[in-house]
């Protein structure tokens, strides 16, 4: 043996109590945690009666600009190219790409709002019409406020509820909070679209919609958009379902005797897992075929529903979900974080979602589902009313901006026809009626039947909560 590889395997009289008293340690503290906290925490049941049985999530990732969608602030017009004041501006958190900036111009946008819906609607620019024409349905929110002013902390908190990593995404506390509605499907969905452009786009990362410290069971089960939706859906050549079905067969029996051995969780979610592989390689094939879609179902979507990983395509797809009792789909919509010449992507990417956002609405609505479905629409923060760059009356960029932005939530509990908050008239600081991101997350597991503050899984000696460490408050003026 080489006399370095031999001296590192050695155990000398000091190594064996050094190591072994540490062993011993561990020992005395997996006894005490253990009279803490059972190995499993069970799942709980519903806290009060449901309004809704599913959620549909539409994260806009990178922050879309609540000035030039949803928040009209027609005075900004006489403003133009003023410096924002530092009255208004006070002690709000920056991002520093503009921090230390000598000047903050005020910019309005250059896109044209109307009023959409009945008995006063709701304000909208002109990038949204089909979405601000579904407003009969919808509670729009531009009170909205988060903590975080850059992009993957605010992405993290908003999906769960902390800005560092680790933590269980809301689709799986909903998981682990409501189980599963179909086995022949995963709990928790998500899909990330194809971009309408080539441009550059933020990361997403898996630990968004990870299980953190919660059984992997509830992790959500991501659709490719491209070649096959979920890898190694098919059999190998050479290997048919029945031959496939002994294989998984023997690999249980053989997994339950070191369950049965060891007491690890994992194996048995794993177990549960091979299954679920198992019988999405029927279930898969038939969702995704549209064929069975009637005509007129497949044009409100608009002509992009038959390109697989297209924004249309996973509405429609969150649709056929739902229905057939998936409880939260989550889907990403990349693209959306405009520094600079904001007019000119932003058009693209509003015309992207327009449509098939109020298609899937009204689609819920016709078959009786939209009464059960939580869907909500927003980002992980909004944008600046002053330039980031040199601005032009057609051209300008704008920074992040944690203040104040504008989320949207239709169905399962929520108002119809609603307007909430109201920002001052620089869509910089909200005048009243803020809503935490957070407590927009308690309101809508509060629809689903969970409380954000009682739903509680004991990890490490403490007790872990899917909206954070803080108390949240449901939302009530939001709901019917």
């Amino acid at each position: 043996m080489d006399p370095i590889e031999q001296h590192g395997t050695a155990l000398t009289r000091r190594h064996f109590f050094r190591h072994g008293a540490i062993g011993l340690g561990a020992a005395a503290m997996h006894v005490l945690t253990a009279r803490e906290a059972p190995a499993v925490t069970p799942a709980p049941r519903l806290h009060h009666q449901a309004r809704a049985k599913h959620a549909i999530s539409f994260i806009m990732n990178g922050g879309p600009s609540q000035l030039d969608l949803w928040d009209y602030k027609p005075k900004l017009m006489a403003l133009q190219n003023q410096d924002l004041p530092a009255s208004v501006r006070g002690d709000q958190l920056l991002s520093l790409m503009t921090a230390n900036n000598d000047h903050y111009p005020i910019t309005p946008s250059k896109f044209r709002f109307s009023r959409y819906g009945k008995n006063g609607g709701t304000w909208a620019s002109e990038l949204l019409p089909h979405t601000a024409g579904a407003f009969e349905h919808m509670t729009v929110i531009r009170s909205m406020h988060t903590e975080e002013v850059n992009h993957d902390p605010a992405i993290t908190y908003l999906c769960t509820g902390q800005s560092l990593p680790g933590r269980p995404s809301l689709g799986s506390w909903i998981s682990y909070g409501l189980g599963s509605g179909n086995d022949q499907l995963p709990t928790f969905v998500v899909m990330s679209t194809r971009p309408p452009s080539n441009r550059s786009d933020q990361s997403l990362f898996s630990r968004l919609w990870g299980s953190g410290f919660l059984p992997s069971k509830h992790q959500g089960v991501a659709l490719r958009s491209e070649g096959d939706p979920i890898l190694f859906l098919h059999n190998p050549q050479g290997i048919d379902s029945a031959t496939r079905r002994r294989m998984l067969d023997g690999l249980e029996k053989l997994n339950q005797q070191h369950l049965a051995t060891v007491g690890d969780p994992e194996i048995q979610t794993r177990i549960d897992q091979y299954e679920m592989a198992f019988r999405l390689q029927s279930s898969v094939p038939d969702l995704l075929d549209f064929r069975d879609e009637p005509k007129h179902v497949l044009e409100q979507y608009g002509s992009e529903v038959h390109h697989r990983g297209s924004f249309a395509a996973s509405c429609l797809m969150a649709r056929r979900l739902v229905e057939r009792g998936v409880r939260y789909v989550q889907i990403f919509h990349r693209g959306w974080d405009h520094h600079v010449e904001v007019p000119r992507p932003i058009v693209v990417q509003a015309r992207d979602i327009d449509q098939p956002c109020a298609a899937l609405l009204r689609d819920l609505k016709q078959r009786g589902l939209l009464d059960e479905t939580v869907v909500s629409w927003g980002g992980e923060f909004g944008r600046t009313v002053y330039s980031q760059g040199s601005p032009s009356p057609t051209s300008y960029g704008r920074d992040h901006h944690r203040g104040c932005f504008t989320m949207w939530a239709a169905g399962g509990g929520f108002k119809a026809g609603y307007n909430h908050g109201e920002t001052d008239d620089f869509s910089f600081n909200i005048a009243h009626d803020p809503v935490h991101v957070q407590d927009f997350n308690a309101t809508v597991l509060h629809c689903l039947g969970l409380d954000s503050n009682k739903l509680v899984y004991r990890h490490q000696g403490l007790d872990f909560r899917p909206t954070g460490t803080t108390p949240r408050q449901v939302c009530q003026k939001l709901l019917v």
